[in-house]
């Protein structure tokens, strides 16, 4: 039996040109601006309805909201979503975000700080329908949901239409 030699074969003669990298340099320490960019505010902006002569429905997702629970100071998280109806005026995302982030720091009750929302976007908006479904995270073992509404006086709904359901089409055959 002859011992096995790892096979040698003649490698190309491969000149490569060096390039010197530059060492990298120290992170920058990123300086905090004078005045912050945004700031949290009570204050919601509204433009005109785009489409007042229809009923829409227009609907927020606000995952992220914070505040203080007022009897022990810690943090509560809640799920907002805001399904409303516009009639004449909508409110504007960025001041909408910037009013949920101005409650991070107070301290309230889950049912008043969903009503206060909803008091606070109706004086804004007046719109023909609003409905505010907060759900908090657990607390204590115990989940709470909040539905807070508001109809404007005189707005009926449109009756819902029923529309077919179909199976999910796929463009495979077989």
């Amino acid at each position: 039996m002859i011992p096995s030699r790892p096979l040698l074969l003649p490698l190309p003669k491969i000149i490569a040109m060096a390039k010197k990298t530059p060492r990298p340099q120290a992170p920058s320490v990123r300086q905090a601006p004078a005045l912050p960019p945004t700031i949290a505010s009570k204050e919601l902006q509204v433009f005109a309805n785009p489409a007042p002569e229809r009923d829409y429905l227009i609907e927020f997702q606000l995952p992220e909201f914070t505040c203080l629970c007022p009897l022990t100071g810690q943090p509560d998280f809640a799920h907002f979503t805001i399904s409303m109806v516009a009639d004449k005026l909508c409110v504007e995302l960025k001041s909408l975000k910037l009013y949920f982030w101005s409650y991070r720091n107070e301290g309230a009750f889950h049912e008043r700080v969903t009503n206060a929302i909803l008091d606070d976007i109706v004086q804004a908006t007046a719109p023909r329908f609003i409905r505010i479904t907060a759900k908090w995270y657990v607390r204590g073992g115990i989940y709470t949901t909040v539905v807070a509404e508001h109809r404007k006086k005189g707005w009926k709904p449109q009756p819902n239409v029923e529309l077919p359901t179909h199976g999910t089409q796929t463009g495979l055959v077989g």
